[in-house]
């Protein structure tokens, strides 16, 4: 576990984004305000995406070109009411090799979501509300990320 304030959430997603490679699917959980959508703007600007990267809150997916080449999608599944509706988003077609996916509130994915991933769990420190936990898990066989930290499981 990582104990981060807000800037260093920011350092810290922008360092993913500069060693992630595609494909990629980064699950991020935590409760309101913990800092996904944070993250998911800093790991995109690591990635190398250029101009502003709004939370897909309203269309639920938005995607990104990168100066690498890469394309970034972020996915917001908060408003998704019933799993069956990911296939509308072109959910079966996530993943391609030049795509980095990041899915803030996944868990209303059901049992749609990838095998390979990596989950990022990002949580509120009791006595401090400015300082962030972050936890990295490994699910199935994903393509390991360098320089990431050594909590990565």
């Amino acid at each position: 576990m990582i104990l981060v304030r807000e800037n260093e959430l920011v350092e810290w997603g922008i360092e993913v984004g500069e060693f992630i490679k595609p494909p990629a699917f980064l699950l991020l959980r935590g409760p309101l305000g913990s800092g996904k959508s944070v993250l998911a703007r800093s790991i995109a600007q690591g990635v190398g995406v250029k101009g502003p990267v709004t939370s897909p809150t309203f269309n639920l997916l938005v995607t990104y070109p990168s100066l690498r080449g890469y394309q970034i999608v972020h996915v917001d599944l908060y408003r998704l009411s019933d799993p069956n509706d990911l296939w509308e988003l072109g959910w079966e077609d996530l993943g391609a090799r030049d795509q980095i996916v990041m899915i803030e509130w996944p868990e209303r994915a059901g049992i749609f979501l990838p095998r390979d991933r990596w989950e990022i769990r990002l949580g509120f420190v009791d006595d401090d509300e400015l300082v962030r936990t972050i936890l990295l898990e490994k699910h199935g066989d994903p393509a390991s990320i360098p320089g990431l930290p050594s909590s990565a499981t």
